[in-house]
């Protein structure tokens, strides 16, 4: 990349902004457990969240914001179960996720780290919770 990646978050932010669109991020990875434990998550759920996401059959269901990185997260999507988009109730052993989720957590306030000299405030404060 030719520019520090703080200047395409803040040229997104604008594009999102000046539009008004809104911003979804969709799980396309590992539910009910770790690689090898878990599985990847069904094109068929992959398939209705994007389609009620476009369709805005998200726009009026309850959401409830994750406590370490701070996104929302749907309650309940048409043709989806709720376990999938809670995923500590997809993994068996709920003492594992919470370890992989702190450590997925440190892992990104490491990494980020690199990019920090650049990058306003009021991202490096968005950041997850550790």
């Amino acid at each position: 990349m030719v520019h520090h990646p703080s200047k395409y978050a803040e040229l997104l932010k604008g594009k999102v902004e000046r539009y008004g669109v809104k911003c979804w991020l969709v799980n396309t990875g590992w539910v009910g457990g770790a690689y090898g434990i878990g599985k990847r998550i069904s094109i068929k759920y992959t398939r209705a969240l994007l389609s009620a996401a476009l369709t805005g059959k998200l726009n009026d269901v309850q959401f409830k914001t994750d406590p370490v990185f701070g996104f929302e997260v749907p309650m309940h999507c048409p043709d989806v179960p709720d376990e999938i988009l809670e995923p500590s109730s997809a993994w068996g052993d709920k003492t594992e996720y919470d370890k992989k989720y702190k450590q997925l957590a440190q892992r990104f306030v490491e990494n980020f780290k690199k990019f920090e000299s650049e990058t306003s405030q009021e991202v490096i404060e968005a950041g997850p919770k550790v």
